[in-house]
């Protein structure tokens, strides 16, 4: 019996920043603790025809791809569980967009 799981079945769920929960960002810090690279990102035609680039995370039940960007970026470097102790874990409002001033330099892809 081969031990890799089949995740056809899975739920799944795009995700972009303002949907982002401390859930699904817990399982990104932890799947990529020193960030995602090219290797990492999936490439995909939304149905819309639109290119979305995502970072894949998985749970029990659900496939989630993450869109990337440099938000998300900023915020899985700043990552502190701490910040969503108080929030449910499936809260899209908990995770905060950074402020533009405190992200610098970075490109801004949104």
């Amino acid at each position: 019996m081969s031990n890799k799981k089949d995740h056809s079945n899975l739920k799944r769920v795009i995700v972009d920043f303002k949907k982002l929960t401390p859930e699904v960002l817990k399982l990104l810090v932890e799947r990529y603790p020193d960030g995602y690279d090219d290797r990492n990102i999936i490439s995909f035609r939304n149905a819309q025809g639109e290119r979305i680039e995502a970072v894949e995370v998985l749970t029990e039940d659900t496939k989630y791809l993450v869109k990337i960007s440099a938000k998300l970026e900023y915020t899985m470097e700043n990552y502190d569980e701490e910040d969503y102790e108080d929030f449910d874990d499936d809260d899209p409002d908990a995770v905060v967009e950074p402020d533009p001033e405190a992200m610098g330099d970075m490109e801004d892809d949104d």
